[in-house]
């Protein structure tokens, strides 16, 4: 039987930096982009318009 991804479903990937520990958060792109924090995914996510993560970034990045 072959696996098929549900395209409606985001892909979430996981920062390399994370070491393992799951102390990170978790990203999803798309029409929004999506984040939530690794160890507690079932609180849910918070959405992102692109201009609002990439001011969001901009500002983390000094």
């Amino acid at each position: 039987m072959k696996s098929f991804e549900d395209p409606t479903l985001p892909t979430w990937h996981v920062s390399s930096y994370t070491g393992g520990q799951g102390n990170c958060v978790e990203v999803a792109e798309g029409q929004s982009v999506l984040v939530r924090d690794t160890k507690h995914r079932q609180h849910g996510h918070l959405s992102f318009v692109s201009r609002e993560w990439a001011n969001l970034l901009n500002t983390l990045q000094g």
